[in-house]
């Protein structure tokens, strides 16, 4: 065994690196964008796996840096929709001494254990260390825990990295102006809808979204998607930043909306060709209204405000039960699952895309796998043109109101089915969301919180 791949076995495996690196851990973790379990302490660390992707060489102290893989569970006290330990996924790069350009990124200097006098860092601001990621993606295969795919298209070496910093959920890393690495940060067991549904999607041909050319993931008992790599849409601009503008300078966007419109539908209708689309029953259009109730009432419970709202509010859920007490079970299908304006981009040409298929990740992903009624989007970007709405001062209703029906339009002229037609079913789920959003608000935002309250006047007033 060479002398570097014993070093790789021995850091890996040693029982010493976790508890070394707990205490800085503690620190950090918390404090990024991407840890879900804020406001509960962690009590404890474990273990999943642990690679070295370059390994640390521990008896020299003036080589380049390492890079070390680990997926770790962070330990907190149980709430009622919470899981007690999430898995996250950490790339430290680690250097005997830290360069002035990569302070910011200093994770801490461990005092004991393997790493014992180095200092650790977030990986991927080190240019070094992201480029080797792609190289890694570059040629699929195995290292320790860890397993890279590529598709058919060869993929260029020497492009220079760069880390985006919109991204809350997840990390990106954008290689010259050709690919962007979206890495999950909080993991779960079985394949993320962000390579499932952009895959099935290019084999269908579909080109409203950007087909994966690479990705990672880890061969844990459970199956943990890592990692996806895919073409970068250089000078494409999102929706929200497009609708924003918009309104800012009093200009119409029902052109705009009737063009997502119609990619909404395209995307749908090649998910429904790739998958299946089983039929929503009675019991499952009972379970789908119970959930509704059982969110509502949860929110109403942290919002006080939601409380004279309910009864009107729970009459469009009412309506889904008698839906489904009626018959003629309406077809599911897979779905984007977080729609909003901000998962589009427009392309210098005008040519609008769909982006981040992983759906809404606070929702377990057994969930956001299962076929869902494909007006769970439709509500998703009704919901956004009334955000971007009433973000504008003074409150452009109109505005709102003509996108929501141009939107409409395209998608109906598109998929040749109308989402109005189901009026039950999208009045559900833009209240579901609505009220979801106004939970959101209220935890995190609550300056916002009048933007989903005055659509929650709206649709509780619909039922009278």
């Amino acid at each position: 065994m060479s002398e570097a791949a014993s070093a790789q076995v021995t850091l890996a495996n040693s029982t010493a690196l976790l508890p070394s690196l707990g205490p800085l851990l503690h620190e950090w973790l918390p404090r990024q964008r991407w840890f879900a379990g804020k406001g509960r302490p962690i009590t404890a660390f474990s273990l999943v796996s642990a690679t070295e992707i370059l390994p640390v060489d521990s008896a020299a102290v003036d080589t380049g840096p390492g890079l070390l893989h680990l997926l770790v569970r962070a330990h907190q006290p149980t709430m009622p929709d919470q899981p007690p330990a999430d898995c996250y996924q950490l790339l430290l790069g680690v250097r005997s001494a830290l360069p002035p350009r990569l302070a910011p990124a200093l994770i801490g200097h461990v005092t004991d254990g393997p790493l014992a006098g180095r200092a650790v860092y977030e990986g991927l601001h080190d240019r070094r260390l992201a480029a080797l990621l792609l190289e890694r993606l570059r040629t699929p295969g195995g290292l320790g825990a860890l397993r890279f795919g590529r598709g058919a298209e060869p993929i260029p070496a020497a492009l220079t990295p760069r880390v985006l910093d919109t991204e809350q959920s997840n990390s990106s890393l954008v290689y010259g102006d050709s690919y962007i690495l979206k890495i999950f940060r909080r993991v779960f067991p079985g394949t993320n809808p962000d390579l499932e549904l952009p895959l099935a999607l290019s084999r269908q041909g579909c080109g409203r979204v950007p087909a994966p050319v690479a990705w990672f993931e880890a061969a844990t008992p459970e199956r943990l998607t890592l990692g996806v790599l895919q073409p970068f849409l250089r000078g494409a601009e999102d929706g929200w930043q497009l609708a924003l503008r918009a309104l800012a300078a009093g200009d119409d966007f029902t052109h705009e909306a009737h063009a997502l419109g119609r990619a909404t539908a395209e995307v749908h209708t090649a998910l429904a060709a790739a998958l299946p689309t089983p039929s929503l029953r009675r019991s499952q259009t009972d379970e789908l209204a119970a959930a509704m109730v059982q969110r509502l009432e949860a929110a109403a419970h942290a919002v006080p405000a939601l409380v004279p709202y309910v009864p009107g509010l729970r009459a469009a859920f009412d309506a889904v039960t008698a839906l489904g007490r009626r018959g003629g079970g309406r077809p599911t299908q897979r779905v984007h699952g977080d729609l909003h304006l901000g998962q589009t981009l427009r392309g210098t040409d005008g040519f609008w895309s769909l982006i981040d298929f992983e759906g809404e990740p606070a929702r377990p992903l057994p969930e956001r796998r299962s076929p869902q009624p494909p007006v769970r989007d439709i509500a998703g970007m009704l919901r956004s043109f009334d955000y971007a709405a009433r973000s504008h001062r003074p409150w452009n209703a109109a505005w709102a109101a003509r996108c929501r029906t141009a939107y409409c339009d395209g998608y109906a002229k598109a998929a040749g089915v109308d989402p109005r037609d189901e009026p039950e079913l999208l009045r559900a789920h833009e209240t579901d969301k609505a009220v979801y959003e106004v939970l959101y608000e209220a935890r995190h935002r609550p300056d916002w919180l009048p933007v989903p309250m005055a659509a929650i006047h709206r649709l509780a007033a619909d039922a009278d």
